[in-house]
């Protein structure tokens, strides 16, 4: 199993050898301070998302400093892509707590995540303190971007789908749970049934699985007849017009976050569906167009994308609700790999599990396209916009370096500044 240039690596029955205590002694015992500017210095270098991430571990510690092995490197990683979290992160964690234990781990992980939150908190600050999104050419800048952005969003879609939706199960599972979404059942709903019926189609009783997901369609049909088509995500009119509700406290943000990170099945990117519920569709402190220029600033840094939650909460909490809500989705991350590496690895070698998690993943792609149609509709608003999301669209297909969701972030920002003096 290698990290391809096409996205996340889903798990197959072949990636967890029997021999779970594999060596590893080439790991070094580094001073902590050398350990965590190591890692500082890898969230310095984190652009193209996950999989330029992963391949900048892959080569400094696996082929040139050999700390571990290819295989048991590619064990790890394969468990880290079925569990939720930003695999990039955990992969510090993990060599982190190699090195120097537990410490080492809580250093590794930091360092990697600082340089991104402290830039998205900046930017957070400017954002908010001069009112960024409501000036003319700076508005027309992010109206611009947020359709490269949606783009992008897009293009993961198809990148993690491909690798997720390989047979017909999934595909249903994945479509109902897109219709599901746009209506606005409870993600957990969705998720449960998914896995549950995947389980059931893959051990053979498919009669069962069809059963389920008939009776989930029912129940999507009757919730279409209750209420009526109403795009979920959308959020109320006062909130589309920026009169958001009151700030929330400290700890709705953190659960928020927890929640987040305790669902990013396949990769950061399906944190969005799960961050755009709470914050725009259910507490209503933002909006969808606020949502996507979150996105289009993370797009910009060296982070995972998943530090746009910074962002979220800082627009939900301020500065406090922006560390609240980071700690709370990268806290998931942390506790997988420090508290409970072995016994994980091992559930999720059981194939029964392995089903399961595979079902949910999915859901999720559906619950992300569900998520990104409601972002469609804010963000091409007009002929420009369309063009400029073909345009980008058609570049994040063609060209495979880890500089491309920048330089797109950046072109589209250029694109918008012109048509801001026109």
């Amino acid at each position: 199993m290698d990290v391809s240039s096409q996205g996340i690596t889903i798990l197959d029955s072949d990636t967890f050898p029997t021999d779970l205590n594999e060596s590893i002694a080439h790991v070094p015992h580094e001073p902590l301070g050398r350990l965590f500017l190591r890692f500082l210095k890898f969230g310095s270098l984190a652009w193209g998302g996950p999989v330029a991430q992963i391949a900048m571990l892959r080569h400094e510690l696996v082929e040139e400093e050999k700390w571990v092995s290819p295989q048991h490197f590619n064990r790890v990683l394969a468990m880290y892509q079925v569990l939720p979290g930003p695999e990039a992160h955990e992969l510090c964690v993990y060599f982190g707590m190699l090195a120097r234990g537990r410490t080492g781990g809580i250093l590794a992980g930091l360092g990697f995540m600082l340089p991104g939150f402290l830039l998205m908190f900046i930017l957070s600050w400017l954002y908010v303190h001069y009112g960024l999104q409501t000036t003319g050419t700076i508005a027309t800048v992010f109206a611009v971007v947020q359709a490269a952005v949606a783009a992008l969003i897009v293009r993961a879609v198809h990148r993690i789908g491909s690798h997720v939706l390989l047979d017909g199960w999934a595909w249903i599972i994945a479509l109902i749970a897109t219709v599901a979404q746009l209506i606005g059942i409870h993600f957990a709903i969705t998720l449960i049934a998914g896995g549950a019926a995947y389980v059931l189609a893959k051990r053979g009783w498919t009669s069962l699985a069809t059963l389920l997901m008939v009776l989930f369609a029912v129940g999507i049909t009757g919730w279409l007849a209750f209420k009526g088509f109403d795009l979920a995500g959308m959020g109320s009119a006062a909130t589309q017009q920026g009169q958001g509700q009151a700030q929330r406290s400290l700890g709705e943000l953190f659960i928020s976050g927890l929640k987040a990170g305790m669902l990013t099945f396949g990769g950061a990117y399906t944190v969005i569906p799960f961050l755009q519920e709470d914050a725009v569709a259910d507490g209503a402190w933002m909006t969808n167009t606020q949502f996507l220029d979150g996105l289009a600033l993370s797009g910009l840094l060296p982070a995972p994308l998943i530090i746009f939650a910074t962002f979220v909460g800082y627009l939900g909490g301020g500065a406090a609700g922006a560390i609240a809500l980071t700690v709370g989705i990268f806290l998931p991350a942390f506790a997988f790999t420090l508290l409970a590496h072995d016994p994980l690895e091992k559930l999720v070698s059981q194939p029964r599990i392995r089903m399961f998690l595979e079902g949910v993943t999915a859901g999720v792609v559906g619950l992300i396209a569900g998520t990104t149609i409601a972002l469609m509709v804010v963000s091409i608003v007009n002929i420009p916009t369309a063009l400029v999301f073909a345009v980008a669209l058609t570049a994040l297909f063609y060209f495979k370096s880890k500089l491309t969701i920048p330089l797109v972030v950046a072109s589209a920002a250029l694109i918008g500044f012109a048509m801001s003096l026109l």
